[in-house]
């Protein structure tokens, strides 16, 4: 449960301020965001046949 119109704590602070920059930095590598990311897995090729995938 969340405290209702609390400050946050300094550990949130830092959290949220690591979760930015992961952010900025994942966007600034993929720039120009042309293509959006694929969040689902392709289906195995024929040479990739002796992979195991599970899921």
């Amino acid at each position: 449960m969340t405290r209702p119109h609390s400050h946050p704590t300094p550990e949130e602070i830092k959290e949220k301020r690591d979760l930015d920059k992961a952010l900025d930095e994942g966007l600034e590598e993929t720039f120009p965001g042309s293509d959006p990311v694929n969040v689902t897995q392709p289906p195995p090729s024929r040479p990739d046949g002796h992979v195991k995938r599970s899921g």
